[in-house]
């Protein structure tokens, strides 16, 4: 008598949250990377389905938990914007479109060949930037490239910045800091907190010139009051009194 084959049930992986190093290489590297991941996240705010994080575990092999990479910042379109301890490609269906690495001396290796071949071959990242806020290797220290074809391709700069299709600004180095730069506003994008007080600024003057508008116009009646008052006490004029 013969049995059909049972086939091995799919063990489940715990992959970890976490791999052990530390956040950035310097407290410049952080602060950079906190700032680019809020200037992106809050310009994408509104679409649903744009996921931007950085520091997080991507895995890209389902059931080995050592195929992994952190980006600093990477981008995703067309998955949900929620809160994730880790990031499983195969879930997702999608890797990122953009990858940011903000580069040093001590990961420029790494930067531009293990990951460099891992977003171009395996994940299939569209667009890949580094930037190096110290300016120890990187010459210039912001560079990019766009998967054509299955190669990278150098970014050509316009008007000194670097743009990206896939976000539809532009990245422009600006000594320790990486600016972005929305080329149908002219203008960058800013840090929410700098966005917020610009715009309590803004609100605060136009209250003001309200306020102004307003004292006018009741000056400006006052003064027409006070003239019919006096045309009700002397009708005739001043003219017309005289013998």
């Amino acid at each position: 008598m013969t049995t059909a084959a049972s086939h091995p049930a799919i063990q489940e992986v715990d992959y970890p949250t976490s791999d052990g190093k530390p956040m950035a290489e310097t407290d410049v590297h952080r602060n950079l990377m906190v700032r680019l991941i809020q200037k992106l996240d809050a310009q994408f705010a509104a679409d649903p389905d744009v996921y931007v994080t950085g520091n997080l575990l991507l895995y890209y092999e389902q059931g080995n938990k050592r195929k992994h990479v952190s980006p600093d910042v990477f981008f995703v379109r067309g998955v949900p914007k929620r809160l994730r301890d880790y990031y499983l490609m195969w879930e997702e269906g999608l890797g990122p479109q953009v990858v940011i690495e903000l580069s040093s001396a001590s990961t420029s290796r790494e930067d531009q060949t293990h990951k460099f071949e891992l977003y171009r071959d395996v994940l299939k990242v569209q667009e890949y930037f580094l930037f190096d806020p110290r300016q120890e290797y990187l010459k210039p220290p912001l560079k990019g490239y766009r998967l054509e074809a299955g190669t990278y391709r150098a970014i050509l700069p316009v008007e000194g910045r670097l743009p990206s299709m896939e976000l539809h600004l532009h990245f422009e180095a600006a000594g320790e800091d990486l600016k972005l730069w929305n080329p149908a506003t002219r203008t960058h994008l800013l840090f929410p907190a700098e966005a917020a007080r610009i715009r309590e600024q803004q609100a605060l003057e136009v209250a003001a010139s309200e306020r102004e508008q307003r004292k006018a116009l009741e000056d400006e009646n006052a003064m027409l009051r006070e003239m019919l008052a006096k045309l009700r006490v002397d009708p005739t004029g001043p003219d017309e009194l005289a013998p």
